[in-house]
């Protein structure tokens, strides 16, 4: 019975290990980030349409480079430099993620969007819950999604 007693206590250690080891690099290759909506109030749209699209997944596809994939799972998360957003807090260390940003919004003028991500990673990928606040001319708007990043392949398209 000792024997099993401390293989059970050597175990605990080794399962928390990964959750605390710094941010790593990602394979390179095309990666799949999928989100899924949960919670939707997007002013000036339908009701109907807003509960067809909630529970819906969209998955963007992005590609990371053998220079990039060293800054580990940040990468995934880089806003698009059309989008022209600015980074407030980017926290990602020992397997958390804290990450604010701030985007203006496509038709312009009103105050920036704001999106909040937090959640956890690990070489192979991140789970995320996004949540994205502002106010439109028509009124405020706050999207929550479910967000999972996979390695789809060593290949981009």
């Amino acid at each position: 019975m000792r024997p099993r007693s401390s293989a059970r206590l050597l175990t605990i250690p080794l399962l928390l290990a990964p959750a605390m080891l710094p941010a790593q690099g990602l394979a390179p290759g095309r990666w799949d980030v999928k989100s899924t909506g949960v919670e939707l109030v997007i002013p000036g749209v339908p009701a109907f349409m807003v509960r067809m699209m909630q529970g819906k997944s969209k998955t963007e596809n992005k590609c990371v480079l053998p220079a990039d994939a060293r800054s580990g799972v940040a990468t995934l998360m880089a806003p698009k430099p059309e989008a022209r957003c600015s980074v407030e807090r980017a926290v990602v260390a020992n397997g958390r993620v804290d990450h604010v940003m701030l985007c203006p919004q496509k038709k312009g003028g009103g105050a920036p969007m704001r999106i909040t991500r937090v959640g956890t990673y690990t070489p192979a990928g991140f789970a995320l819950r996004m949540t994205m606040t502002g106010t439109t001319p028509k009124g405020p708007l706050r999207i929550v999604a479910d967000q999972v990043a996979t390695h789809a392949g060593p290949k981009c398209k």
